[in-house]
């Protein structure tokens, strides 16, 4: 294989009581072994994605195996000549993935998992809604045929799209998805205390349905969001084509970047009326530092890699 670097997505909904005592082991683990990324840790488990050399993952994930709360860890593992991220950072959180209600836990509900192979089958019914949990920016570059976008700008908006769109006496099978299994996951929860009834999940994401089903028979349509330096990947799961805009963080595909508006590391067409000139100036004398640093075949914190 060409590429040289093994990115892992992973987490797990389990009940960490130590989850504060595991962030600095977890920190040496991932430094000894020149793993980066972000890792979170709170009470309801561990969510992140790391890349390194495939000795190095498979070390972690001995690590991992040692702890029995985290053995059965889910994870999904892709490929990359470059390393997408610049550091490693274990951080502790509430939750890791923010949805913001309080007492939400797929250890005491979730919704009903369905391995990639069975999904087209559910999601062709005209019966199932079929709904992405994600947010309105990664929708907008690839999805399933047919699915709703909530239209949020982050998880924490997801509940009042329930509260506003959906009702368990009108939509009686739903169908959830995101990218690797954690946010639907939450989400599924989340609309089982809310009284609906037949919830279902794409179990192990997006990724992990690009990754076993055949391109000839897939219902996926563009390119899946990530969150790491290579921004989307095909349904090979290799490196889209898209960028990233430094100041919003969303996708900008090569149109986007012919808009007047585009200026590479300062603005776009989706962030242009939302940041002030003083934060477009801050923004233009960061990509300069980032351009001097490339001249000088430097790395500048903060560039993509």
């Amino acid at each position: 294989m060409p590429d040289t670097f093994t990115i892992a997505a992973l987490y797990k909904f389990v009940h960490l009581a130590d989850y504060r005592a595991l962030q600095p082991v977890l920190l040496r683990v991932c430094q000894d072994n020149d793993i980066r990324g972000t890792l979170l840790l709170a009470e309801e488990g561990i969510n992140g994605t790391v890349a390194g050399t495939s000795g190095s993952i498979e070390r972690l994930f001995r690590f991992f195996r040692r702890q029995p709360q985290l053995a059965d860890m889910d994870y999904k593992l892709s490929y990359s000549a470059e390393v997408p991220f610049h550091r490693i950072r274990v951080k502790l959180r509430k939750e890791i993935v923010s949805l913001g209600v309080p007492g939400i836990s797929p250890l005491t509900g979730s919704a009903i998992r369905v391995d990639p192979g069975d999904w087209n089958r559910l999601i062709s019914d005209p019966g199932t809604l079929l709904v992405d949990t994600r947010n309105h920016y990664e929708y907008r570059i690839g999805t399933f045929k047919d699915a709703l976008s909530p239209g949020t700008t982050n998880f924490r908006e997801f509940p009042e799209y329930v509260r506003t769109r959906l009702a368990p006496r009108k939509h009686k099978k739903i169908a959830l998805f995101c990218t690797g299994g954690i946010r639907c996951e939450k989400a599924g929860a989340y609309m089982l205390g809310q009284g609906f009834e037949n919830v279902w999940q794409l179990n192990g994401g997006i990724l992990k349905y690009l990754e076993e089903v055949d391109r000839d028979d897939s219902l996926w349509r563009g390119e899946c969001f990530v969150f790491d330096g290579r921004v989307s990947v095909d349904h090979d799961l290799e490196e889209g084509r898209y960028e990233q805009c430094f100041a919003c963080r969303r996708p900008v595909s090569g149109q986007d970047m012919r808009s007047p508006d585009y200026r590479r590391g300062v603005s776009c067409s989706h962030c242009i009326s939302e940041t002030t000139a003083s934060q477009r100036a801050a923004f233009s004398e960061r990509q300069r530092q980032v351009e001097l640093a490339e001249q000088r075949n430097e790395k500048h914190i903060g560039a993509r890699m």
